[in-house]
């Protein structure tokens, strides 16, 4: 009853009420799994999308980069928005204009109208994916179904990007790749027909906060510097000037953020939120952990593909059984493993199994089995990260002021997006130079080649390995250690 008045719900029975949160937690998860999914989901329509639209390949980078610039300059933005104009409108806003935007690009006749939608796909998503956080973190806060709640969005937010590879294979086959975009409206209206009737106005406290526009701005265009850098790294090389400009603006323009949110009188990111222990060993878990994760799904997809001559939708099939240790691994961490031994226990052994799983993948041959070589990988590294990802979401939104969770939420898919970014670009350009090293010194015959390819993967799964072992290192420095209470004695 009290917490359906603090939704702004009407008074409920406690069944009616407990069975409204599920609707809740139906939509926000759909939300989710639509937002993580459409990173993966366009790139395997890409080669069918540049054949009918006829774009270059040196354009068709920008259909991703174009969706992941926007989402990740924005998602700081969308945080603050969501916590001013309140969560319900918010959510539906950013349901209706990511539908709205994946329709257009459905439909696209043309480059420029692909990227315009992938862009306003980005925007939707920025204010939808923390909205989404915030929603599920005020909705469920008894300790028991918040477990189960966070469980069930981070195995969601985990298993998207890998769901968005088989997906995209079935669509792009079985159809064409214009539905890769066209799902999303069908997803959007489920997620926002529940949103509308389980979802309560929350009661404003209080005056509206203004909105720190020159913060804005200038964190917007730091994290879009950064994701760009990250971006042109991956095609052209870390050396080139497009690379290291745009990271070095980005580190200016986070600077100046930084000093900006000391002295401003309403912050757009308040620096208590960063400050507490727990909630920066959150950030920094989800963001080493999608470092290594990107770092597998785009490996393992080319190793996949290109030595075992996997068709996308077999490749797909290939990653399911690590999206299932995932989601055993997220609800076995949240009902059994945190509340017996806590985030300082559970996330380090995460990070740990996942570093051993990269290690295997040292281990591929270019004649390797799937079967012997690379499932036992994926089922050690989904297990692992489901583990991270549900500790480091539950971390990163707890203990935060109900007017700041937004932010807070926007800082978990910030780190998620960020570290993502960082690992494709910096994996990707530590494989292509092995793989170079390796040709120039053993020749390009076909054999040399192909093992080439594997040698360059090998040498990013060792640096992903290095990144889960810091990962588990950092946390384990960072995450307070939980003393059980001592029993008083009776009187």
């Amino acid at each position: 009853m009290e917490a359906a008045l603090q939704n702004g719900a009407p008074p409920q029975s406690d069944g009616s009420a407990a069975a409204r949160r599920w609707w809740v937690l139906g939509a926000v998860v759909l939300a989710q799994l639509m937002v993580v999914l459409d990173g993966t989901v366009v790139n395997i329509a890409l080669p069918s999308a540049q054949t009918d639209l006829g774009f270059s390949d040196g354009n068709r980078q920008w259909i991703v980069t174009g969706y992941s610039l926007a989402f990740g300059g924005l998602l700081l933005l969308g945080g603050r928005v969501s916590d001013m104009i309140g969560r319900k409108r918010a959510f539906l806003a950013g349901l209706v204009g990511f539908a709205a935007a994946s329709a257009l690009g459905g439909a696209a006749d043309g480059f420029g109208v692909l990227v315009a939608a992938r862009v306003l796909q980005g925007a939707a998503g920025a204010l939808l994916a923390p909205t989404a956080l915030a929603v599920l973190a005020t909705t469920f806060t008894a300790p028991r179904e918040r477990a189960r709640a966070f469980g069930v969005f981070s195995a969601a937010a985990g298993a998207g990007s890998a769901i968005g590879v088989l997906l995209g294979g079935f669509l792009t086959e079985g159809l064409n790749w214009r539905w890769t975009l066209y799902i999303n409206v069908f997803i959007a209206v489920v997620a926002a027909a529940a949103a509308t009737v389980s979802i309560g106005r929350t009661p404003r406290r209080g005056p509206r906060p203004a909105l720190d526009i020159p913060g804005a701005v200038l964190v917007s265009a730091g994290l879009f510097a950064l994701v760009l850098g990250f971006s042109e790294a991956e095609t052209d090389g870390w050396a080139a000037p497009p690379s290291w400009a745009s990271l070095t603006a980005s580190a200016l323009l986070l600077v100046a953020f930084a000093a900006r949110q000391r002295r401003t009188a309403h912050p757009l990111l308040p620096p208590g939120v960063l400050l507490d222990r727990d909630r920066a060993a959150g950030y920094s878990g989800i963001l080493l952990a999608s470092v290594g994760m990107f770092g597998v799904l785009l490996f393992v997809n080319y190793y996949l593909q290109d030595s075992l001559d996997y068709s996308p939708i077999r490749t797909g099939l290939a990653f399911l059984p690590m999206v299932v240790l995932l989601v055993i691994g997220s609800q076995l961490a949240t009902n059994v493993f945190l509340p017996r031994l806590g985030h300082r226990r559970v996330v380090p052994t995460g990070m740990a199994l996942g570093a051993v799983g990269m290690a295997l993948l040292t281990g591929l041959e270019p004649d390797s089995t799937y079967t012997t070589g690379v499932l036992p990988a994926l089922l050690l590294i989904g297990f692992g990260i489901g583990n991270v990802i549900t500790s480091s979401f539950q971390a990163g939104t707890s203990g935060v002021d109900p007017g700041t969770i937004g932010v807070a939420s926007a800082v978990v898919n910030t780190s998620q997006q960020i570290g993502g970014s960082i690992g494709t670009a910096l994996l990707n350009t530590l494989a292509t130079a092995a793989t170079g090293h390796y040709l120039a010194a053993h020749g390009t015959s076909p054999a040399a080649t192909a093992q080439a390819a594997t040698h360059g993967y090998a040498v990013a799964y060792w640096w992903g390995a290095g990144t889960y072992t810091a990962g588990a290192l950092l946390t384990t420095l960072l995450y307070r250690h939980k003393r059980r209470p001592t029993p008083q004695p009776s009187t």
